[in-house]
């Protein structure tokens, strides 16, 4: 990852509003209509271009496809894996119920509201995606065509950076629910097998790997809400080395790993606080951690990371926007928010991001209207810069980072830069010169 010693740098999560032209292609073929590839793939490559050229004018930093190409984060798979086969939904053929949200069940009215301004589904649209068979990554075309368009996107707009998402294999077992196995542990493992084929070709891409992991938080108030925190974490350390097993190839810096407690506005009344999961996400092999810190059930434990042990190679990610109400968050909050987690851990270990995507699924009517999403990216930028002034521009680096870049720069050159115009990747040390070296 791209850090900076001068300027507090911005990010996201992933997911951005897709065109209406491209939603009623992907409509097409998750249906199984009548579907013209070549113009998929043609409006595809339009998009991305778009969409990262309007994440660099916003100033953002580090960009990504959009997630454009994706009918969401998890069911993409269906696409790419052997082994993931569809429910028709009828009397004989019917998905095993997953758990729903607690918060919202304790109130059924508001879950009632929910689901009716949410009503466009893809879950309602078509098949619920399952694992029918053995998994094993099959199809390689759909990520190299994903590749492609982020490469050639960059070179245009020239952003510091670009990540790509994929999912951790936790989360997939709830998004896509397992009739083969029927054994969890051994399901988790070969999803972790068939998504390192992924994740590690993301990386010799050139681009940073996002692991989208909310099986670490919002799974604990749905999928596991019959058990007790213990019981969950040891869930959450079970799916921390299968991606730590997924990932042993590739270099800690060039990984994040986003953390959230389901991307919906609501109660979250049984959320799992964050300290209580944090050191078990502090063991995963990414050197970046996404999470929430926006939504106002978790805007408060910026405190509770004070008494953590925060290891010195582990960069702090906090959505410093919320992704689920059209409130347009001032700079200056946004400042206050980003330099909360700069006096903790040194303002160069800092990235603003956002809570999470704002467009999860494809066919749902996501809660931030599209327009609304480029001035709250605009926002964070600007906060970027307020925060950027107040810790001001010469701060020394902290001891802990200092020792770090050294010993970073006395090993072999990691991490990448994005594509320069010349379309090939520069290596280099994930981490810039210091100015000046604590004393």
């Amino acid at each position: 990852m791209k850090l900076s010693t001068d300027r507090i740098l911005t990010t996201h999560v992933g997911s951005l509003p897709r065109p209406p032209e491209l939603l009623t292609l992907l409509e097409a073929r998750e249906t199984g209509r009548e579907f013209d590839q070549p113009a998929f793939e043609t409006r595809l490559a339009t998009s991305v271009h778009e969409i990262v050229a309007k994440q660099v004018a916003a100033g953002i930093d580090s960009v990504c496809d959009g997630e454009l190409g994706k009918i969401s984060y998890t069911a993409y798979i269906r696409h790419r894996f052997s082994g993931i086969g569809s429910f028709r939904g009828d009397d004989n053929d019917k998905p095993p119920q997953t758990a729903a949200h607690r918060d919202l069940l304790d109130h059924p009215d508001y879950m009632q509201r929910l689901n009716e301004t949410r009503r466009i589904s893809w879950f309602s649209r078509e098949a619920v995606p399952c694992c029918t068979g053995p998994v094993t990554y099959s199809d390689p075309r759909p990520l190299e065509t994903d590749l492609k368009n982020l490469a050639a996107a960059c070179a245009a707009a020239k952003p510091v950076e670009a990540f790509m998402n994929a999912a951790s294999p936790g989360v997939l077992t709830k998004f896509v629910p397992d009739l083969y196995y029927q054994d969890e542990d051994a399901y988790v493992e070969a999803l972790a097998n068939a998504l390192k084929v992924e994740y590690e070709e993301i990386v010799k891409a050139g681009f940073i790997l996002q692991i989208d992991a909310p099986d670490r938080g919002s799974a604990r108030h749905n999928q596991y809400q019959h058990l007790t925190d213990d019981e969950f974490l040891r869930i959450a350390e079970r799916n921390i080395a299968a991606v730590n097993h997924a990932t042993a190839n590739i270099p800690p810096e060039m990984m994040r790993m986003h953390l959230c407690w389901g991307n919906y506005e609501g109660p979250h009344t049984h959320d799992i606080p964050l300290a209580k999961t944090f050191d078990t996400c502090m063991r995963a092999r990414p050197a970046g951690l996404s999470f929430e810190a926006a939504n106002p059930r978790h805007a408060h434990e910026w405190e509770d990371l004070r008494s953590k042990k925060i290891p010195d190679d582990k960069i702090l990610i906090p959505g410093v926007i919320d992704s689920t109400t059209n409130f347009v968050e001032h700079p200056r909050l946004i400042a206050q928010r980003i330099c909360h987690y700069a006096d903790i851990v040194g303002r160069e270990r800092v990235i603003a991001g956002a809570d999470c995507g704002f467009a999860t699924f494809a066919f749902v009517n996501n809660a931030v209207a599209p327009s609304v999403v480029w001035v709250k990216l605009s926002a964070l930028a600007e906060g970027a810069r307020v925060a950027s002034a107040r810790l001001g521009l010469t701060t020394q680096l902290s001891l802990a980072s200092a020792r770090l870049w050294a010993r970073r720069c006395s090993a072999r050159q990691r991490g990448a830069s994005c594509r320069p115009a010349g379309g090939e990747m520069q290596r280099k040390s994930c981490f810039l010169a210091p100015k000046a070296m604590a004393a």
